[in-house]
């Protein structure tokens, strides 16, 4: 896995980005789940989302350890 990418000629750490693409991911999951109505099953909402989100940042860095090293 890189450390840095070069984006535009600017050093960018790739975990900043990854953390920004779950952070997409888990929005479009947390408006999926709202809308299924499935948040009145869980006992806090913000901390669900947040394991989420931490999830798919997990995820994320491991697959692109996995495909892009």
């Amino acid at each position: 896995m890189k450390y840095e990418l070069d984006l535009f000629g600017v050093l960018v750490p790739s975990l900043l980005l990854w953390s920004v693409l779950a952070y997409v991911l888990a929005r479009i999951i947390s408006k999926l789940v709202a809308r299924a109505g499935l948040y009145r099953h869980v006992w806090h909402a913000a901390l669900f989302d947040f394991a989420i989100y931490v999830c798919l940042v997990g995820s994320l860095v491991l697959a692109s350890k996995e495909f892009f090293s």
